[in-house]
């Protein structure tokens, strides 16, 4: 019997809850990105996205209609499902899921329930997207979940663009303070390797680099790392909560910029505060973005 050969999956986006979208466009606004128009969910919840020009990006996401959010977690929508325990748990804001870009989600859903990590039923839905010149578009989205019971504030999910949004976002793509794209995630665990397994399946990427503070995965676009209390706080300055429980925590995105000068130019005009570390800018969390961001060449 031969082995199922590996499809490595790229980060397709990143789920970030926001308190209000409003703020998350003010913040993002300031931090030198340009920030898509506000998008609605037909389940209730909506978002305002920041596409990169390596093809993944940013997901502020907020509650347009509680009731909606509510009444979609009832029914088994496990987006939603995840996004209101999160809140429930951690706050309004933060970060709380990798998507894995991929072409096949029954596929990925399969092979998760095989592992014993299927997050819930498969997800279909369509959304409109207002773009720059005014006209608007209606995508078709397909999404499998990976998660484990042990990480209830942490999931993964395939994500397959059955009627992709239009490929054109050059104008969306371009942003002041110089970021390309997304060089890498920076999730947190006291024991890494329990959650390896996940990592492995969700990215489809069996190779894993074992790191002294914690561990890494390479995917075609990204790099997902979990480190211990010591990795975090000893690479990123972030000290770890008294008392935290146990389970993945989204900590850190991590982009690369074109011009590092010209990034910590545009952050001081914007009046944000960062501190310089190992040739980078690190942002700390603010309303509207609610973990740390860095920027690096």
């Amino acid at each position: 019997m031969t082995a199922r050969s590996r499809t490595p999956r790229p980060i397709d986006h990143l789920v970030l809850p926001v308190s209000e979208l409003g703020l998350a466009r003010e913040r993002l606004t300031a931090l030198g990105f340009t920030v898509a128009k506000d998008a609605r969910h037909p389940f209730g919840t909506e978002n305002c996205c920041v596409f990169l020009a390596d093809g993944s990006y940013l997901e502020p996401l907020g509650i347009a209609n509680r009731e909606e959010c509510e009444e979609a977690a009832r029914a088994g929508n496990v987006f939603v499902a995840r996004d209101q325990a999160f809140r429930f748990r951690r706050g309004l804001e933060g970060f709380s899921a990798v998507a894995m870009a991929t072409d096949d989600a029954w596929g990925d859903d399969q092979r998760y329930a095989a592992a014993g990590l299927s997050g819930g039923p498969v997800l279909e839905f369509s959304r409109d997207m207002l773009l720059p010149d005014g006209t608007s578009a209606t995508g078709s989205f397909r999404l499998a979940f990976a998660a484990d019971l042990r990480s209830p504030d942490f999931f993964f999910f395939a994500s397959q663009r059955v009627v992709p949004l239009p490929a054109d976002r050059k104008a969306l793509e371009a942003h002041e303070n110089g970021v390309t794209g997304l060089a890498e995630v920076v999730l947190s665990e006291q024991n890494p390797t329990d959650f390896q397994y996940l990592l492995q399946e969700a990215a489809d990427e069996r190779e894993v680099e074992a790191l002294s503070f914690g561990m890494s995965v390479e995917t075609p676009r990204g790099r997902i790392t979990v480190l211990n209390d010591a990795g975090l706080q000893g690479f990123y300055g972030i000290a770890p909560a008294p008392g935290a429980d146990r389970g993945l925590k989204g900590q850190a995105v991590v982009f690369t910029v074109s011009d590092l000068s010209e990034c910590r130019r545009r952050m001081t005009a914007g009046g944000v505060a960062f501190e310089e570390r190992d040739g980078r800018l690190l942002v700390p969390p603010a309303p509207g973005q609610g973990v740390l961001f860095v920027f690096g060449e």
